[in-house]
């Protein structure tokens, strides 16, 4: 096994502000869907772990605990299925994001999509499509510059 830590290889703000500040906007429509908060950040944590992208994890983990998503409840996202601490709507959500992160290996099939509608509206599928869609583009940016998670004790 290789060793997997490194030292980051740029600063996007520094070297690109312009894609920086592109995603950062695209970013702020997220609160113009009508989805909670909380939801939002479990979503890009589950993502930014199917990523691996140890940067957004660590800063949408601080953020879910700000939004109030408990500390048992982050634990168990990985393993949301067998975890009974998820509602329904939160389970396709997760199911959604997952399925939109690994695009390649089936899409969104319409039994999903069904489910997910049954829960949201269709502005809230646009919202949590579009969730999904700035979280993977910031997790391939972050893991692409080598960015490195702070890691550092903030009071929340």
């Amino acid at each position: 096994m290789t060793d997997q830590t490194h030292t980051p290889r740029m600063s996007l703000p520094d070297v690109a502000p312009e894609v920086y500040a592109t995603m950062r906007a695209f970013g702020k429509t997220l609160d113009e869907f009508e989805l909670d908060a909380g939801l939002r950040e479990l979503l890009k944590v589950r993502a930014s772990q199917i990523n691996g992208c140890a940067f957004c994890l660590d800063m949408h983990v601080r953020e879910a605990r700000r939004h109030g998503v408990t500390d048992d409840r982050l634990h168990l996202i990985a393993v949301w299925r067998e975890a009974p601490c998820f509602h329904e709507a939160e389970r396709v959500a997760l199911e959604l994001t997952e399925a939109v992160t690994r695009i390649g290996e089936g899409g969104v099939p319409d039994i999903l999509y069904e489910r997910v509608r049954a829960q949201f509206t269709e502005r809230q599928y646009v919202g949590l499509l579009t969730t999904i869609t700035v979280i993977n583009s910031w997790n391939r940016l972050m893991v692409g510059v080598g960015a490195i998670p702070t890691m550092k004790e903030r009071a929340d």
